[in-house]
């Protein structure tokens, strides 16, 4: 199968694709289309690699989601599924400030233990990161943590921690920071109807980027409110390079290198 598209970050796990997955799945081989289905638990990170072992365009990701610290990380049970060879990153792990009710110290903390042992995980079993952060309202307070967190992971680990931090919604130059340290960014189809992520996009090198969805959050502009699905990173991928500027073909068959780079695919 020829990959003309990656999305980096997906989950077409969910109940939210029960009637059609397969459907959209075969669209998505039709068009070339590749993508890391991504769990936030165990059920889900199981799911996605059980969806990876079906098709050959799909890969997954498994971990615990920082607004799940009320579920034990089970070591045991995620050491062993990621050592399936359909499985290409550890996460979505990371920082969330914005959705707990009442943010405290101890929330930091918990989620601060929890991303700490999957960054462990990862670095030993030589898997890049798949990292969620959200910064509390009006703040970009959780990715000043996760630069500092990384630093200290790496400080243990050396490059074995590496990895995409999605959605990103951080500023340009913690996005630069970021790839400074060996990281890519990836964006949603949220850049096709929002100005806020230009300064991001434009500020780091065309090497540091990735195309996700995040579906079935986020529609792009085309179909705002609608369930989104895989097929959308078509469109983000064109909107990354209208905001820089550069030749879509070129930016499209970059993207791709730079997916398979970070997750090792096959070529």
């Amino acid at each position: 199968m020829d990959i003309r598209f990656f999305d980096a970050h997906c989950h077409l796990q969910l109940d939210a694709y029960k009637e059609d997955r397969e459907a959209i799945v075969e669209q998505m081989r039709a068009r070339g289309i590749g993508a890391i289905v991504v769990g936030v638990d165990y059920q889900t990170s199981f799911a996605a690699v059980e969806l990876a072992r079906e098709h050959k365009h799909l890969y997954a990701s498994i971990g615990l989601h920082p607004n799940h610290t009320d579920e034990v990380f089970d070591q045991a049970r995620y050491r062993a599924l990621v050592q399936d060879p359909n499985v290409v990153a550890v996460g979505e792990c990371g920082l969330d400030f914005f959705r707990p009710e009442k943010l405290d110290e101890s929330v930091k903390a918990a989620q601060k233990e929890l991303f700490r042992a999957q960054m462990a995980l990862a670095a030993e079993a030589d898997k890049p990161l798949i990292i969620h952060a959200r910064p509390s309202r009006g703040t970009f307070d959780a990715y000043d943590d996760l630069i500092a967190l990384v630093r200290e992971a790496q400080a243990a680990h050396g490059a074995a921690v590496r990895g995409d931090v999605h959605f990103f919604v951080g500023a340009p130059e913690q996005a630069r920071e970021l790839a400074a340290l060996g990281f890519t960014i990836s964006f949603t189809a949220v850049i096709t109807f929002a100005r806020d992520y230009d300064a991001a996009i434009r500020g780091v090198p065309l090497a540091s980027i990735l195309a996700e969805t995040d579906a079935p959050y986020v529609a792009p502009a085309s179909r705002r409110s609608a369930r989104n699905d895989p097929l959308a990173v078509e469109e983000v991928a064109a909107k990354i390079a209208d905001i820089r500027g550069e030749d879509p073909e070129e930016v499209r068959t970059a993207l791709v290198a730079n997916t398979r780079l970070l997750f090792s695919l096959p070529a």
